[in-house]
């Protein structure tokens, strides 16, 4: 049963496909269901945070008398993932009280702080345990069923796969992570993801061209539009990780100002003159805080802090317990802002603002602070 959602890019459909975090919900879903009415579904179906459906047929179907298991194969559509084939599986069992979500075999469990789930738990990510839960509370609606559940996730092959991603680097062990925020996979191909970029921003030059807000996703969105909310509704467009290529575009398509908002995790690459902020074309986030550290006066002990940390935000911890956020902070960002000009090349007014989602703002450079100011006004 193929997953028929696709996305336009240029000429081009490229077919989506769904997260890890929805195939173990659609797992739990089959697998309550099995325990609590008894009867083995075809398909299972449920609606993403994204707001499309996914159908899937469930695999390895297994019935016990307290509990039950089936899987769900990741498709990850046109999006060279290495999880795509993988079977990932939910076992669902009868407690006496509440819903309990944990990994089993080929989940990886977190071992460093900093990540999305405390140390210790299994590392399966905040929307796919609630979108576990919803699955599997609403088959015990539907059932009548007012006992507890205990769901486990499995992936069979998950620990040989991890190897390959950067579970390892990040302090993830044993297996892959459960993952996903809309729970629909976006084929990530680099030239389409460009075009894609293109298309959205010549679209966004047909209406108001007074400014423009580029973010990395989702995230930057919600938080412009929660610091700001006199904001006017300018067009926003995501540039995923190719910065440099919406910058070029945008000045080709005449816009004469741009905010950039990003999370600290993705922009402090921009310090370094990043333009493409794909991990696997550079990830020197924390050697530039070290950098930018020393050069505001840390010493050798806190810069070995900071090259130990896995995530900016543990940098950011390791800055407040040594009173160096605000001047780190100011050099990173008029470092950011050096290289937007330099890029920009006089085609256009550019400015950054930053935040972290556990900090919340952690800076924003002059001429961001400024267009913000001047577009409020309007």
């Amino acid at each position: 049963m193929a997953f028929e959602h696709y996305i336009r890019s240029g000429t081009k459909l490229l077919r989506c496909g769904y997260t890890t975090g929805t195939c173990a919900a659609l797992a739990a879903a089959g697998a309550a269901t099995m325990l609590l009415a008894g009867e083995t579904p075809e398909t299972v179906r449920l609606c993403t945070p994204k707001g499309i459906t996914v159908e899937v047929a469930l695999a390895d179907c297994k019935r016990g008398e307290n509990a039950a298991s089936c899987a769900v194969q990741k498709d990850s559509g046109d999006d060279p993932d290495v999880t795509d084939g993988l079977l990932i599986s939910a076992e669902v069992r009868l407690t006496e009280h509440g819903i309990s979500i944990d990994g089993g075999a080929g989940v990886g469990r977190v071992t460093k702080a900093g990540l999305n789930q405390p140390v210790g738990a299994a590392a399966i990510n905040t929307v796919p345990r609630q979108m576990i839960a919803a699955t599997v509370e609403s088959v015990c609606a539907e059932t009548g069923y007012s006992g507890g559940l205990a769901v486990t996730i499995s992936v069979p092959g998950g620990a040989e796969v991890a190897a390959k991603t950067f579970n390892p680097i990040l302090g993830i062990e044993g297996g892959i992570s459960i993952l996903g925020t809309s729970g629909i996979v976006e084929p990530m191909s680099e030239q389409a993801i460009v075009d894609t970029i293109a298309v959205e921003l010549h679209q966004a030059a047909l209406g108001d061209r007074s400014g423009l807000l580029l973010t990395p996703g989702n995230y930057g969105i919600q938080f412009i539009q929660e610091m700001s909310p006199d904001l006017p509704r300018l067009p926003c467009v995501k540039y995923s990780n190719y910065l440099g290529d919406a910058l070029d575009i945008a000045a080709m398509e005449g816009f004469p100002c741009v905010l950039i908002v990003g999370h600290i995790g993705k922009l402090v690459k921009l310090a370094g003159g990043i333009m493409n902020m794909h991990s696997k074309m550079a990830d020197c986030r924390r050697e530039l805080f070290c950098a930018y550290a020393a050069l505001c006066g840390a010493g050798q002990e806190v810069c070995r802090k900071l090259m130990e940390q896995v995530t900016t935000d543990g940098c950011i911890a390791v800055l407040d317990e040594n009173g160096l956020r605000q001047p780190v902070m100011k050099s990173l960002i008029d470092a950011m802002q050096r290289h937007l000009d330099r890029r920009a090349a006089g085609a256009m007014r550019v400015g950054v603002v930053v935040f972290s989602n556990e900090y919340g703002l952690l800076g924003q450079s002059e001429a961001g602070e400024t267009l913000l100011r001047e577009w409020s006004a309007q």
